[in-house]
């Protein structure tokens, strides 16, 4: 019985499932943090992206078993190309301005994991993750410093909270605020970000308290 269940373990096909389930975890947890600050690609986007990469890393290893001489390379190799054109679809430019190049860079880190799970690599995949995630989670400590950039928690009351959520979002995001979180109380919508001393504060709750049915705001 413990033979038989160890040729289970050891076929292609249950290594196979084992990786693709680590890659969803993997790469869900970098999108899952891309998706908290409402990036253009978000958690299902940066789960497909890495799965794509361990099934190619499959694809590559399951043919060179087949052929037994293939180089298993050279399928993700092209891969590595191709991803730039879904990294691409993530930069937006406005102006002089530039949007999505840490999300297009965090497609490109998910890519890898993905390639590190499907090679069976699985340590090394597990670090990776850790790493990128503290990169993205965290670094802001230190790049606000330099942008100048400070902390808001806005509580916003009004009569209408979900017909007025929408428009409240579209003025942070017109002015290039980068929101943490909105949540939606009884009585009143909590707004949390940060906000770079560049833009006008006072400007900005002006025109929110401009929308129709915003009573009050309030910052904590």
């Amino acid at each position: 019985m413990i033979e038989i269940f160890e040729k289970i373990i050891n076929t292609f096909e249950f290594q196979a499932i084992i990786r693709l389930l680590l890659g969803v975890i993997l790469t869900g947890i970098i999108g899952y943090e891309r998706e908290a600050w409402k990036k253009p690609a978000g958690m299902r986007t940066h789960i497909l992206v890495g799965e794509s990469a361990v099934l190619i890393m499959l694809c590559g290893i399951f043919l060179t078993e087949k052929t037994g001489g293939a180089d298993p390379t050279r399928i993700p190799a092209q891969l590595l190309s191709g991803i730039g054109f879904i990294g691409a679809g993530t930069i937006l430019r406005d102006g002089f301005h530039v949007k999505g190049l840490t999300t297009a860079a965090s497609l490109l880190a998910v890519t890898g994991i993905g390639l590190l799970v499907g090679a069976g690599a699985y340590i090394i995949a597990i670090i990776a993750t850790l790493f990128v995630y503290i990169i993205l989670s965290y670094t802001y400590v230190v790049s606000d410093s330099a942008e100048k950039y400070s902390e808001f928690d806005f509580k916003i009351y009004t009569d209408c909270i979900h017909e007025n959520l929408k428009q409240i979002e579209e003025n942070f995001i017109k002015e290039e605020i980068l929101l943490k979180s909105i949540k939606t109380e009884k009585d009143f919508i909590e707004v949390k970000g940060k906000i770079s001393d560049s833009i006008n504060k006072n400007k900005l709750i002006t025109n929110i308290m401009q929308i129709e049915d915003i009573k009050e705001i309030v910052e904590e």
